[in-house]
């Protein structure tokens, strides 16, 4: 379901002309007073199950985890999001949690320990709906998750996690990105190794010319969201839900973002794997035969997915495995006859020709004979949990290429949606480390 909460005409609403990220005052936590920041932060709230949380609580009783899942029962007498209202502002009076001084945009760097730097800015990014094409979601929302999300952040009053962009850099903001580490550029304020492994630092940019350039630069790009489109959901819904109580212009009219460069200090995209259970990787295979090219492969998984990646150079494909990687069939070069009787009418070549289209459109409804859903075809973030699923189930891992940023954004351009867990982007914003408290300007 696709719920952004927005009509057609949107009376009354400010709609910016272009990419607009603004300064804001930061609300962080204040490590005198709350220790440690690597117990203070956590994963984002959509990733973390009951029992990360419950390991969080116990790192600290302030940590960020609290506010973002919040649980009833906490406050006597108020529902959850209550509840998280009540600890913000507790927070906010014992100084755990205190507001910069001077509205900033922040460069935010995460850093692992083999290399990879994911470096980008974070703001106040001016709202727009989809048909605006200024900021473009590449997946469908659902209902729950958008109203809890608007449950938690109207109580609060904030913003409590940003939301990932990319697009494609070069210019002055990404020259202010690259540069902030320099001599007499960003002030640093955080350099903490936190839980996740990554090395998180971030710096904050008040110089007048600096943050003109880079609106300059910005205004005339679009962006992609990478992950939050629950959360972008959620702005929206709470700016028109607030105009359309006579608040008019203020706070709501923005969200928290991470804005990141794609081109340079930009994510790694990795696939979301699939594990059919209950039927074994040559079956399978076998049923493919019907429309695809299909080998079986006599090697090492390691040589197995060197074989998927080429294969994926001149097309789909994809790499059936055993639960011990010991069976391996590559599928590649589906029919074109079949592929194109299996796809809706009046779809884009951007979202026909994505690796997850062909792999839910064609071979697990045509070809396998399977219901697409995740009773018969789940999911998997790790090539190692897709073989354990494979394993406990007695079925198969269907391993994937990852898909190109280009691709999702040309299919986010042509107005259509991914398939759902078809990317993900690493690393994710770890939450805690801003926050946007709209009481702060």
């Amino acid at each position: 379901m696709n719920d952004t909460g927005q009509g057609p005409s949107r009376p009354g609403i400010p709609r910016p002309s272009g990419l607009v990220l603004s300064p804001f005052r930061a609300l962080r936590f204040d490590t005198a007073v709350a220790g440690d920041l690597r117990d203070l932060t956590c994963p984002p709230y959509d990733v973390i199950n009951a029992d990360q949380a419950a390991s969080l609580e116990a790192l600290c009783d302030d940590n960020v985890v609290r506010l973002i899942l919040p649980r009833d029962g906490v406050f006597p007498g108020q529902d959850r999001y209550t509840g998280a209202a009540t600890l913000l502002r507790s927070w906010r009076e014992r100084g755990v949690l205190a507001p910069d001084p001077t509205p900033a945009l922040y460069v935010y760097e995460q850093a692992d320990p083999h290399g990879h730097v994911q470096r980008g800015l974070v703001g106040a990014l001016a709202l727009s709906p989809p048909e605006d094409e200024i900021v473009l979601p590449h997946e469908n929302t659902m209902a729950g998750p958008v109203s809890d999300r608007l449950a938690l952040y109207t109580a609060t009053g904030a913003d409590l996690e940003p939301i990932f962009l990319v697009y494609d850099g070069g210019g002055a903001a990404s020259e202010a990105v690259s540069s902030v580490d320099g001599p007499g550029t960003g002030e640093l304020l955080v350099d903490a190794v936190l839980g996740d492994g990554l090395r998180h630092r971030l710096w904050a940019l008040t110089d007048a010319s600096t943050l003109q350039a880079v609106a300059e630069d910005l205004h005339g790009r679009k962006a992609l969201i990478a992950d939050g489109h629950h959360r972008y959901a959620t702005y929206l819904r709470r700016q028109q839900l607030r105009h359309e109580a006579g608040h008019g212009p203020g706070p709501w009219d923005a969200g928290l973002c991470l804005l990141v460069d794609a081109t340079s200090f930009g994510p790694e995209v990795h696939p979301i794997h699939r594990v059919v259970p209950g039927i074994r990787a040559g079956e399978l295979a076998r049923r493919a035969g019907a429309g695809m090219v299909v080998r079986r492969l006599e090697a090492p998984l390691d040589e197995g997915l060197d074989a998927l990646a080429a294969a994926g150079r001149s097309g789909p494909a994809f790499l059936l495995a055993s639960g011990d990687g010991e069976e391996l069939h590559l599928l590649s070069q589906p029919d074109l006859t079949g592929l194109a009787a299996a796809l809706p009418p009046g779809s884009s070549a951007a979202w026909s020709g994505l690796d997850v289209t062909v792999l839910h459109a064609y071979v697990v409804p045509h070809l396998w004979g399977l219901a697409d859903d995740v009773e018969h075809v789940g999911y998997a973030h790790e090539i190692l949990s897709a073989l354990g699923a494979a394993t406990g189930t007695g079925g198969t891992a269907v391993l994937l290429n990852p898909t190109p940023v280009a691709a999702v954004a040309a299919v986010a351009a042509a107005g259509e949606r991914m398939p759902r867990k078809s990317t993900l982007f690493t690393p994710k914003p770890r939450s805690g480390v801003v926050l946007r408290d709209h009481t702060d300007g």
